[in-house]
């Protein structure tokens, strides 16, 4: 089952905070998504996944609400 944060109107950098600590506690493979409201964050996440070998498994922009899901990298 996927952990669930809701950064909602949180600001740059709590969001990606919040994720790296949850994919940081989370098993590799694991799902975690992240509900936003910052619009900054959808680079964020991008980023993170990025630079941390984090599969981004889908992203939903809205005008008001980001969310996203994460796995965590099976290399830990």
């Amino acid at each position: 089952m996927a952990q669930k944060i809701d950064a909602t109107g949180l600001i740059c950098p709590e969001p990606i905070m919040l994720l790296h600590r949850a994919i940081h506690e989370a098993s590799p493979g694991e799902i975690v998504e992240l509900v936003a409201t910052d619009p900054t964050s959808e680079k964020d996440v991008e980023k993170f996944c990025e630079y941390l070998n984090h599969e981004l498994i889908s992203k939903d922009i809205s005008a008001e609400i980001l969310k996203f899901k994460v796995k965590k990298n099976s290399e830990t």
